[in-house]
């Protein structure tokens, strides 16, 4: 909700353009990608409370504020709510893999995404009806209150983080290697999937904008993200949990269909297609991280595994943004699952020739 607010915030209350409510967003998310790893090993070191409180006294500011700035102040104090967000996400796969047992995760990790996807589903809608309905002052307090009240419930819920204590077991180091191949695999596949994802956004509005239907953005975008939640339920149950890599080449391939639609209704059923391996894609490369990253260390990947997601949406955007420009959204949608597969692909083949060296070593 926050960027959409944002930028009609920019564009209505401060009579700028979007062009340079783009910025703003922009310094909001620069601050996420920043800030995500920072807070994450803050978590890790400090506990969740010490972690998370000084989060909440500077996003009470920045919202409280944020309104009744100029352009340029506003700039600086995106950039600062992003770097300061409460980091929920981190916290909330941090508390799965230790209150769900090994065998459940998949499932609890997969229920994690689906919420994510009605997150992203309803809070868009409900920032431009706040905005469009009242004024972005309401827009913007609202979500100061929400960002504040989550923290909050952080605070007063103070779900685990790490596992209790095992007297049979040595503690583990505080420091310690913790980015091996394996790792750089699975942030590897966070850019490729957040590629495909934006571009595929960009792609549908640019379609519909050319066909005259901007109007029909919303349900499609719905509908894109219902395919998500029917992929994720799906994913939950099943026992066998495949490779993250396979399952952002899947995305990639679904993406396809998008590509050959002709009208609303092909168009339709492309997206909710695309959307099918979405959820599946997100939850098994939070699930493969904590497989990957001991206890202590999970706080601070989690946050790279936003910022990764991050940097594959600010490349997706303008990448497949100059395409649709050059020829059009069909050729957005192509580039979202060309560059987005190969980067999968690419990754699988590197796992197979490591896997294939391993064993000839071990045979040797």
């Amino acid at each position: 909700m926050s960027g959409v607010v944002l930028t009609l915030h920019v564009v209505g209350a401060l009579d700028e353009g979007y062009g340079r409510a783009g910025i703003v967003t922009a310094s909001l998310t620069v601050g996420l990608a920043v800030g995500a790893p920072w807070r994450g090993r803050l978590v890790d070191r400090l506990g969740l409370r010490r972690a998370v409180l000084p989060s909440i006294v500077v996003e009470s500011a920045v919202w409280l504020v944020a309104p009744h700035l100029g352009y340029g102040a506003l700039i600086a104090v995106a950039f600062l709510g992003g770097l300061f967000l409460v980091p929920v996400f981190s916290v909330v796969r941090q508390s799965l893999s230790v209150l769900v047992p090994p065998a459940q995760q998949q499932a609890a990790f997969a229920l994690d995404s689906v919420c994510t996807e009605l997150t992203f589903m309803l809070a868009p809608v409900l920032g431009v009806l706040l905005v469009t309905q009242g004024s972005s002052l309401v827009g913007l307090t609202v979500v100061g209150v929400a960002t504040v009240g989550a923290g909050a419930l952080l605070l007063w819920a103070n779900p685990p983080t790490r596992s209790a204590p095992r007297p049979d077991l040595a503690p583990e180091e505080p420091g310690g290697r913790v980015v091996t191949p394996q790792l750089l695999v699975v942030l590897l596949a966070a850019v490729a999937a957040s590629f495909v994802l934006i571009g595929t956004d960009v792609s549908l509005v640019a379609e519909l904008n050319d066909a005259g239907r901007a109007g029909d953005v919303g349900w499609m975008l719905a509908l894109w993200a219902g395919g998500s939640l029917v992929g994720g339920l799906v994913h939950g149950t099943r026992a066998r949990q495949p490779s993250p890599l396979a399952l952002v080449a899947v995305l990639a391939v679904a993406t396809v269909p998008a590509v050959l639609a002709s009208g609303p209704l092909m168009l339709a059923v492309a997206m909710f297609v695309a959307g099918l391996p979405c959820a599946p894609a997100l939850s098994s490369i939070n699930a493969t991280l904590v497989r990957l990253v001991p206890e202590h260390r999970r706080g601070e990947v989690m946050g790279w595994a936003g910022t990764m997601q991050t940097f594959g949406n600010a490349l997706g955007a303008p990448v497949c943004g100059m395409v649709i420009d050059r020829a059009g959204a069909g050729a957005g949608f192509a580039t979202a699952a060309v560059v987005g597969g190969a980067v999968a692909g690419a990754g699988l083949v590197v796992v197979a020739l490591a896997g294939r060296r391993r064993a000839a070593l071990a045979a040797a």
